[in-house]
């Protein structure tokens, strides 16, 4: 649709000149400079005039014009964001058909002047929610995406079956808070994998690494804002390094999940703009073959993980065939792929590995 021709860009423009806040020449540069005068111009509403349902179709068919990708969905989440909701669907009829505050109508223009410039509506809104969790973001710290929700349900899952085998009952969490499972997380990110077990997972303990300073920092903000700093260690460190010492006083680690770089390299500038401008693309980039990251934590989950420990890992959908054929050619590392699962549409995309316990390199 073209927005310079629709009802309602007439309708905000009529109040505009109204008022003697705009030109219908400015108008039209608009759609080749998105940040001109106009877009600065829209707290000047006057107030009454403005709906939450006007605001969000206005600036849809603004982003249309800009080729700005899922227009509809950021001018909603922005719009909502800035009255205090999740969606837009859960806007009672009544705020959505309610005037604007000029104060709002400020708020959501300089929201969407971010969008406008490709910034990911998770860091436009500085916040998103992964399972039951809101969580800060903000860049360059990876964004978590929705279909690693399952990644943490599968090894919530797994842990949750090896604590009623172990018990004999029915009884999840048998055991006191001191003998909980100690996961491991590679790539902590934002902490929403660790910080999603932990809360579902109460008797459990997480160490969380990262190479990047300002996700470990980020981490460590988003657990002290879920009360989970307790039972947290987030440490800054490469799991590329080779070391693995750090890791002594742990003990040895019941269950390892990361959702690594593993885009191949060749794949990368094939990446949304959003990605590619406001993302650390270290996580993302996963080497030649996408598996430069998966294979170090292999090599480290022969040393630390215990036997029959588990590894649970988010993989492009080619690489659960190489890596089936990796591990088979490194005998030495007792692993084994135990299971390959689907995410929701329908790619392999979650690994199970598992240790088989036949030796373990640390008592070596």
């Amino acid at each position: 649709m073209n927005f310079l021709a629709s009802p309602l860009h007439r309708k905000l423009c009529s109040l505009f000149l109204h008022h003697g806040h705009l030109g219908m020449g400015s108008a039209r540069s608009s759609v080749q400079n998105p940040c001109h005068r106009r877009l600065r111009q829209l707290s000047y509403y006057k107030a009454g005039l403005v709906t939450a349902a006007d605001l969000v179709n206005y600036w849809q068919d603004v982003f249309e014009a800009n080729k700005i990708p899922e227009p509809q969905e950021s001018s909603e989440y922005i719009v909502s964001h800035v009255l205090g909701a999740k969606t837009f669907q859960s806007l009672s009829a009544i705020r959505i058909s309610a005037p604007l505050s000029a104060k709002e109508l400020e708020h959501v223009e300089q929201l969407c002047a971010k969008r406008l410039q490709r910034m990911p509506v998770q860091y436009v809104l500085g916040e998103w929610d992964f399972q039951d969790l809101t969580l800060k973001m903000e860049p360059p710290v990876f964004i978590p995406r929705p279909e690693t929700e399952e990644l943490v349900s599968l090894a919530v899952d797994e842990e949750r079956k090896k604590r009623l085998n172990s018990a004999g009952r029915r009884d999840p969490w048998p055991f006191p808070p001191s003998h909980g499972p100690v996961i491991l997380e590679v790539g902590c990110g934002s902490g929403a994998i660790a910080l999603s077990i932990l809360k579902k997972l109460p008797h459990s303990r997480v160490i969380a690494i990262d190479k990047s300073e300002a996700a470990v920092n980020l981490t460590k903000e988003n657990a002290e804002r879920l009360n989970l700093q307790d039972r947290i260690s987030v440490l800054h460190h490469d799991v590329c390094s080779g070391s693995w010492e750090w890791l002594l006083p742990c003990g040895f680690i019941d269950t390892i999940i990361s959702n690594p770089p593993y885009v191949f390299h060749e794949d990368m500038t094939h990446l949304a703009a959003e990605i590619l401008s406001y993302e650390d693309l270290d996580a993302l980039d996963g080497g030649d073959d996408g598996m430069s990251v998966i294979k170090e934590i292999l090599n480290l989950a022969s040393y630390i993980l215990k036997d029959f420990g588990s590894i649970f890992l988010e993989v492009d959908p080619r690489h659960p065939e190489m890596v089936k054929n990796w591990v088979r050619s490194h005998p030495d590392l007792s692993l084994f792929l135990s299971a390959t699962h689907k995410d929701f549409c329908g790619k392999p995309r979650f690994l199970h590995i598992q240790k088989n316990g036949r030796k373990n390199h640390r008592g070596a």
